[in-house]
């Protein structure tokens, strides 16, 4: 598992972050304080105070780099 911190702080960067990682079969975490959502979806994300950086647990064993490729923009 891997975790990087991630910012979406507007809708178009949610929309494009859920449409990014629902292209992968791993499994995505959020985490927000003591909230732990589901990154692919949209309605969780949408739950979470986005003013802040988010927590992203990347549950995959192989193939992290080109899932951290995708992500770049999202990275902080």
């Amino acid at each position: 598992m891997k975790t990087v911190t991630i910012s979406l702080n507007s809708i178009d960067k949610v929309k494009s972050f859920v449409n990014d990682i629902t292209k992968f079969d791993h499994d995505f975490d959020l985490v927000s304080g003591r909230y732990v959502i589901d990154a692919k979806s949209i309605m969780g994300i949408f739950s979470l105070d986005l003013s802040k950086p988010i927590n992203l647990n990347i549950h995959a064993e192989d193939n992290v780099d080109e899932v951290l490729n995708v992500l770049k923009p999202y990275i902080i």
